[in-house]
């Protein structure tokens, strides 16, 4: 496996969706998340809105009982951001204290910086472990996870008034599980079943609204699959004896495709968005641009247009987004213009009429 490859399309799938266009807080930025979230169950039982607590991918593999199987669960574990402003500013405060009175506000310009209110995110990855074929016809596995939550506070100081503003960060605990089986459904091929479900536990589930739900779900979860001394088979594409395999194969919220080397059989990706087999970053880009569907071109040219207090805005959202803004303004034209009118693939024409 081309581990650095891999990992460059699993982390675009990762963040599909972190920041969006205008890349700043606004109305169409509260909607993100959109691809890969798996929330408490709880909470879809009550809300019965399409949002889902788990998902399931199958794939076929060519091997023998004595294959391995490898499975990495990826996501984002959401923390909220709160920006607060302190009236009247305190001229010391303990850092290891609790926050001191605060009034929430979505930013504040304080300390040379704006500090805006946010949800930030940490990636997390659970691993189910190497096991067999074999293993997993004889009996599903499974695993749990959890990651612990917590709350951090960050003052703001400015020189001649003192703490005139907070950052508290809370980030609640999430766990889920991890479910592995494998049928054989034809000699030397398996179709092996993953399923990834939430299991955080909320409360508040049937009163609480999605942003609150969010902070207790596995966020852009996709699934890294591997095989050793056996074969991937492409559902895209598959061997004219084992269509009918393949189409048997049922996925929801995850898609398996083939990654790595082109050719490459011995890893595939669960995304939750669908993808083709062997997907490639472009070369003209220079690098994520966060946004669902995103087109380089525009979004560079978008940003370019944003106002100085936009890109102000937006730079300070976090590290992402100022590395985002900087490398866009510093795209030298012979880079935007490769990224218009580039063509890949397709046949050649012979320029002969096409009788039948």
């Amino acid at each position: 496996m081309n581990r650095a490859l891999v990992d460059r399309i699993a982390d675009a799938v990762l963040y599909e969706g972190y920041i969006l266009y205008p890349y700043r807080p606004s109305i169409k930025n509260h909607q993100r998340w959109t691809f890969g979230g798996l929330f408490p169950e709880s909470y879809t039982r009550s809300q019965r809105n399409g949002d889902a607590s788990s998902n399931r991918t199958e794939c076929l593999v060519h091997g023998t009982r004595a294959s391995a199987i490898d499975v990495r669960v990826r996501f984002l574990h959401l923390t909220a951001r709160q920006v607060g402003f302190v009236d009247p500013p305190r001229a010391e405060w303990p850092d290891d204290g609790p926050a001191p009175p605060f009034q929430p506000v979505e930013s504040l310009r304080a300390g040379g910086a704006i500090h805006q209110t946010w949800q930030e995110a940490e990636e997390r990855e659970a691993s189910l472990g190497e096991t067999t074929i074999d293993d997993l016809v004889t009996r599903p596995r499974e695993t749990t996870f959890a990651f612990a939550g917590g709350r951090r506070l960050e003052l703001i100081s400015e020189s001649s008034r003192g703490v005139v503003g907070v950052i508290v960060r809370d980030q609640q605990p999430v766990a889920g599980g991890v479910e592995a089986s494998a049928v054989e459904v034809a000699e030397g091929l398996f179709r092996l079943s993953i399923r990834v479900a939430c299991r955080s536990s909320m409360e508040d589930a049937a009163v609480a609204g999605r942003d609150a739900a969010l902070l207790r779900s596995l966020v852009a979860t996709h699934a890294i699959l591997t095989v050793r001394d056996g074969a991937f088979v492409s559902l895209l594409e598959p061997p004219a004896c084992w269509r009918d395999a393949a189409a048997a194969c049922r996925n929801v919220g995850g898609w398996p495709i083939l990654v790595g080397e082109e050719g490459s059989t011995d890893t595939m990706l669960a995304s939750p968005i669908i993808l083709y087999d062997y997907p490639r970053i472009a070369p003209e880009s220079l690098g994520d641009f966060f946004d669902g569907t995103e087109i380089d071109e525009i979004l560079s040219l978008r940003i370019m247009t944003l106002t100085d207090d936009e890109k102000a805005c937006m730079s300070a959202i976090d590290d992402r987004a100022g590395a985002l803004l900087a490398r866009t303004e510093a795209m030298a034209r012979e880079q935007l213009l490769g990224l218009h009118g580039t063509v890949r693939g397709g046949s050649g024409v012979s320029g002969e009429a096409d009788h039948g």
